[in-house]
């Protein structure tokens, strides 16, 4: 039996076995193999060259990912925004590669990939979906296109990308693993746990943990207690843009929102568009820059000025020495102090040092050793 039939033989027993108190631990034993199996195929086709001819490189300051169904809209959506051009139709599969193109926003470079139309069972490896999934897995952003006439795709999209370890809108499980060399398996907790002591054990030692301290700092799921054991997961934020907007009369805009609040999703959150007739747009681009958590900060270069029409453009939270880090050269070894005004300073050119903590629209003086 080869790995793909061992896989879903695992998932058709989880599906059939009924979650209770006395069943948790086994469908945790089988959650840990599932992992474990599901990690050794994707290390045998990404060895095979599953991956060939999907590889893309990143630029700019962030990459976005634009996920959806065929026939979406998303090829449309991509020359819209940015300076890419990719040929478009009415038929699934339109879009035969990934499709990279630069969006330019508030000074920021954004790259853009529209990939190929996923398919249902494309994380199970049907046609290039292993593949194409993969490309996902990069991006610093995920935005769903949804067809306003086809909201449920939201469901089948989310489970793909959870089935190839795709965590959207989650933060990683506070869970800890330090292995030992005896003494058996050790659990400490800042907080009750709903799974008994035995199932938690259980799952550890499925994934060849014997002797082993676990910390856990949340309550934990057998899901999330899986996905803190394992370090193939990759968490990713996201965001929902419903296309097509033009093609419905007012009154159905009703049937939308109930549809998307089924799913948890807020209609004031949705970004409605139309692709064709370039419509919502300005408030995607907005909304993009808002959820990749960028700010710009501009340089007053030394003869010539504040530089407003080229930010530094860097995630929030970010340092004056970060700063320094990332515009390279020999400024971290010449740096004496900074100067900032904006939003994070006191008043205007507060001397400042490295461990200074910058806001959107500071403008930065370095002060640099002769």
């Amino acid at each position: 039996m080869g790995l793909e039939e061992e896989i879903e033989e695992i998932e058709e027993e989880i599906a059939n076995t009924p979650y209770n108190k006395s069943t948790e631990a086994h469908i945790g034993r089988l959650k840990s193999k599932l992992a474990e199996k599901k990690e050794k195929l994707e290390k045998q086709q990404s060895g095979s060259g599953g991956g060939g001819g999907y590889s893309v490189e990143k630029h700019g300051d962030a990459t976005v990912a634009l996920v959806g169904f065929p026939s979406v809209g998303k090829s449309s959506l991509l020359n819209s925004l940015t300076n890419a051009e990719s040929e478009t139709g009415s038929y699934e599969f339109t879009t035969l590669d990934v499709n990279p193109g630069m969006l330019n926003h508030r000074g920021a470079n954004i790259q853009m990939l529209d990939v190929p139309g996923l398919i249902e069972g494309a994380a199970s490896g049907k046609g290039d979906g292993q593949q194409v999934l993969a490309v996902v897995r990069n991006a610093d952003l995920i935005v769903f296109v949804l067809s306003v006439f086809e909201i449920e795709q939201y469901d089948r999209l989310r489970e793909e990308l959870y089935d190839i370890n795709i965590r959207v809108d989650q933060e990683p499980p506070r869970v800890t693993v330090r292995r030992k060399h005896k003494d058996g398996i050790k659990i400490t907790s800042s907080t009750d746990q709903d799974l008994d002591e035995k199932t938690i054990k259980d799952v550890l030692r499925e994934h060849g943990y014997v002797n082993a301290d676990l910390n856990l700092q949340e309550n934990v799921t057998i899901d999330r207690l899986v996905d803190g054991l394992m370090d193939n997961r990759e968490y990713i934020p996201s965001i929902t843009c419903v296309n097509k907007v033009d093609l419905i009369e007012p009154d159905y805009k009703e049937t939308v929102d109930e549809e998307l609040r089924e799913r948890d999703l807020d209609p004031e959150e949705v970004t409605f568009i139309s692709a064709e007739k370039e419509r919502g747009l300005d408030a995607l681009k907005d909304r993009i820059w808002e959820n990749l958590g960028l700010i710009r900060v501009y340089m007053d270069k030394p003869g010539r000025g504040i530089d407003w029409e080229e930010p530094l453009v860097v995630e929030k939270g970010t340092t004056v020495g970060e700063a320094i880090e990332k515009l390279g050269g020999e400024m971290e070894e010449r740096f004496r102090f900074a100067r900032v005004s904006g939003p994070s300073a006191t008043h205007d050119q507060q001397q400042v040092g490295e461990d200074h903590v910058l806001e959107d629209e500071d403008v930065l003086k370095l002060i640099l050793r002769r």
